[in-house]
C-alpha cells in the first residue's frame, strides 16, 4: 500500500504545506497515445479535472473515452506550487491526484464524462481509494465553467441515490468551482500505463451505474 498514515488522511493547514517551486516540471508536451498536446489552448473544447484515486488508471480510462482529444495528469485542490510526485506522497502538499480531461462536446456529452468519472471509482470513500490511502487519492471534480459546476452537483445527487439503493454511504467528492490551479506532473506519469502496460492500476468501481436521463449537460 501507498500513502499508509492516519495524518495523511488530514488535510494539512497552509503554514504547514511544502514550499514547492516556482517554475512548472518539465513537461515533454506530446500525448503518448494520440499525439496531441497535453497543455495549451483547445478552442471548442472543454476542459474538466477529475480526481479517482491513482492517476495512472484513471488517465487510461478518459483517453479510452471516445471523445476526449487530449489528457494529462496532474496534482491538485492543495497548496505546494508545482510539487514532484514524492512531495505530494507525503500528504504535506494538500493535493489530489488529477486527470486533465480535455473533450470535444460535440462528439461526448459532459454526462457522459461525469458517468464515465462516477462509475471508474468509488466516491464513498474519503481520503482514499481501495489500498491507496491518503489524502492525495480523495475522489474531486474540478470544474472550469458554471454549468460544469451545477451538472457535476446535479449528476452526484442523480448518483448518491443510486448509491444509496446499493448499501453504499454518502459520496464525499469535493466539487469545486472554480477549478484550483492545475500543476502538470512528471513526464514520466503521463500516460504511464500506455508506457508501461503492466503497471499498477488501483482503478477500481462500486458496480453501481450512474443515470444519464437528467440535463447534465453544461
Amino acid at each position: 500500500m501507498r500513502g499508509i498514515g492516519a495524518f495523511k488522511q488530514r488535510l494539512p493547514a497552509p503554514e504547514d504545506a511544502l514550499p514547492g517551486r516556482a517554475e512548472p516540471l518539465p513537461l515533454h508536451n506530446v500525448h503518448f497515445v494520440n499525439g496531441q498536446p497535453l497543455r495549451g489552448q483547445f478552442p471548442g473544447m472543454q476542459t474538466i479535472d477529475l480526481g479517482l484515486g491513482c492517476f495512472w488508471g484513471a488517465e487510461r480510462r478518459f483517453w479510452q473515452l471516445p471523445g476526449v482529444v487530449t489528457t494529462a495528469v496532474g496534482y491538485q485542490g492543495g497548496y505546494t506550487p508545482n510539487p514532484t510526485y514524492e512531495e505530494s506522497c507525503t500528504g504535506l502538499t494538500g493535493h489530489t491526484e488529477v486527470v486533465r480531461v480535455v473533450f470535444d462536446p460535440a462528439r461526448v456529452s459532459l454526462a457522459t464524462v461525469l458517468a464515465t468519472f462516477w462509475e471508474s471509482h468509488d466516491p464513498t470513500q474519503g481520503m482514499r481509494q481501495g489500498n491507496d490511502v491518503g489524502t492525495c487519492y480523495r475522489s474531486a471534480i474540478y470544474c472550469h465553467s458554471p454549468e460544469q459546476f451545477a451538472a457535476a452537483r446535479s449528476s452526484a445527487a442523480a448518483y448518491q441515490q443510486q448509491l444509496d439503493a446499493a448499501g453504499y454511504g454518502p459520496i464525499t467528492t469535493e466539487i469545486v468551482h472554480p477549478a484550483p490551479p492545475f500543476y502538470y506532473a512528471e513526464d514520466y506519469h503521463q500516460q504511464y500505463l500506455a508506457k508501461n502496460p503492466g503497471g499498477y492500476c488501483g482503478l477500481g468501481g462500486t458496480g453501481v451505474s450512474c443515470p444519464l436521463g437528467l440535463d447534465v449537460d453544461g
